[in-house]
């Protein structure tokens, strides 16, 4: 039944009949009401539209500009890394123009990998901090791969060039249509270090089956002619991105990526009796005429300091004086020498030749550790005994050094008392050492304290000397010999040997290390003369 009740309450002329509570609507209503609907719906699409052409219209023409042309990033040619000849050691392809990614990408290529890879370094893709530390001309850019150690690393300005760009048209899909305009990448500079790529590599040779590191130098301008240490890496797995070999190298408890000829320190053994012969000659504690016997022992307290000879073979060297000291590496010389100079002058010597110090050669390299009295009683809280000046006028004890910083400390005898700064680039030809030093600095070694410890240099490398090994090389040289007690109590000593050649008119400095190699005469002595008779006899 229906909800409502109606009630006939008419019945017109017409017939009809009309019920109480029926409306009737006018038609207009609703023809008013679709036209008000239609008019507004149009008013906000004329709206929109005056917005979306008028007041925005720039701004969406830009967009669609944008989305039509795309611009594509080009790579630029990192500089070259040539060698003192001009061999090249590293240099990058060329970016594909033709190809139409985001990025045209240009590869570095490692020629020589191995045997450089701790004096050139690698690259990485570049992270937060090296784009917010980016002081460069030309600025790295996301996705941009930067020097991080070495060569690489120092000089990262100087190797980068300048991104190009490439315009291109695409449809609606992003599909290349055509170019619009090319802008040209600028190449980076081309690097020349004073390396001597084949020296370099026969130093790798010599020393790649064990733990070591060779540094050689020209002494007069302190060009860095030899930096190797094994072992070593390949620098291509870093650049090609190969996350394997790299977690490897990391891994590896033998750390190929450590740098053991700038940041090894070691005890440095006999070699530092050069140190200590200048020192105590300058401070006039003895001079040319002052002869000590060699009695085999010292004692220092309950302690007993032999000397090697003794020890080895039961004999003493007699009367010794210092050229002989050095010649025949006398511990029994250097003990009571070191006594009368003193911890204090001994460091102050040391840090005069350049240890305890980094040399400022550019790349990572550690200070090492030149000890004091001051020092023990700081950090160990112990008082310094006269055992600890025995140690140190011997090379020994807290003692360390870096294979460079030797190295460098040689070179002050081969050149006349300079102190040369460590160059890696090769110096121009008309910056003659003899006339314009310009890396190197005086030091206050009179002539007559370097011409005694070359001589007692000389005799260490002729029949009688400890250096036997070179006792017959042409031409004749200057050297000293150092073995030194390594850390592990059943461990070998590490061996080491410095040399400069020719005696006279010296053109190399040369300095090895082998960790726990044994006896410096024995293993490191070799290896040098091997190196430098590829330096000697090759064809110029």
């Amino acid at each position: 039944m229906s909800k409502f009740n109606y009630q006939i309450v008419h019945k017109g002329e017409t017939g009809k009949i009309r019920f109480a509570g029926q409306r009737r609507l006018p038609s207009q209503i609703f023809i008013y009401l679709y036209i008000s609907i239609i008019l507004t719906l149009f008013s906000v699409l004329v709206l929109r539209l005056f917005q979306l052409t008028i007041v925005k219209g720039e701004y969406y023409r830009r967009l669609s500009e944008e989305n039509r042309i795309r611009e594509l990033l080009i790579e630029p040619k990192r500089g070259k890394i040539i060698d003192r000849k001009g061999s090249i050691i590293a240099e990058n392809d060329e970016a594909d123009t033709e190809k139409n990614t985001d990025r045209l990408t240009s590869s570095r290529l490692y020629h020589v990998t191995d045997s450089i890879a701790h004096l050139i370094g690698y690259r990485q893709k570049a992270d937060k901090y090296d784009m917010r530390d980016d002081s460069c001309l030309y600025r790295l850019k996301i996705g941009d791969k930067v020097g991080k150690k070495s060569v690489e690393k120092l000089f990262e300005c100087q190797l980068r060039g300048k991104h190009g760009k490439k315009l291109v048209e695409v449809d609606a899909r992003g599909s290349y249509l055509r170019t619009l305009s090319l802008l040209p990448s600028t190449d980076g500079h081309t690097i020349q270090l004073g390396l001597d790529l084949e020296l370099q590599k026969k130093a790798f040779e010599m020393i790649k089956n064990q733990k070591g590191a060779v540094v050689g130098m020209k002494p007069q301008t302190g060009e860095v002619m030899i930096l190797a240490s094994t072992p070593s890496f390949n620098p291509q797995e870093f650049e090609n991105e190969n996350e394997e070999s790299v977690s490897s190298y990391l891994r590896d408890e033998d750390k190929p990526l450590f740098n053991r000829s700038t940041e090894g320190t070691y005890a440095p053994g006999s070699v530092f009796k050069l140190v200590l012969a200048a020192g105590v000659l300058e401070e006039k504690k003895i001079d040319e005429k002052t002869l000590f016997e060699d009695t085999g022992i010292l004692k220092a307290g309950p302690l007993t300091f032999g000397n090697w000879y003794f020890l080895q073979y039961g004999k003493t060297d007699g009367m010794v004086d210092i050229v002989k000291a050095i010649r025949r590496s006398n511990d029994i010389f250097f003990y009571k020498t070191g006594d009368l100079l003193t911890p204090s002058k001994i460091k102050k010597w040391a840090e005069v030749v350049g240890y305890g110090q980094k040399t400022g050669i550019g790349i990572t390299e550690t200070e090492g550790l030149v000890p004091s009295p001051f020092w023990k009683e700081e950090t160990i809280k112990d008082r310094w005994y006269l055992g600890d000046t025995y140690n140190l006028s011997i090379g020994q004890g807290f003692l360390l050094v870096t294979p460079l910083q030797i190295n460098q400390a040689t070179a002050v005898f081969a050149n006349g008392g300079y102190l040369c700064k460590p160059e890696l680039l090769k110096v121009s030809s008309f910056a003659k050492a003899s006339e314009d030093k310009q890396n190197c600095k005086k030091l206050p070694i009179s002539e007559k304290t370097l011409s005694l410890i070359r001589q007692g240099m000389k005799e260490a490398c002729s029949p009688g000397g400890t250096g036997w090994p070179l006792f017959d090389f042409k031409p004749q040289v200057g050297c000293k010999t150092g073995t030194a007690e390594s850390q592990g109590k059943e461990t070998s000593p590490h061996a080491w040997f410095t040399i400069f050649a020719p005696y006279d008119n010296p053109e190399i400095v040369l300095t090895v290390l082998i960790e726990e190699g044994g006896q410096g005469s024995d293993v490191a002595a070799p290896i040098a003369k091997e190196i430098l008779k590829s330096y000697f006899e090759r064809s110029e």
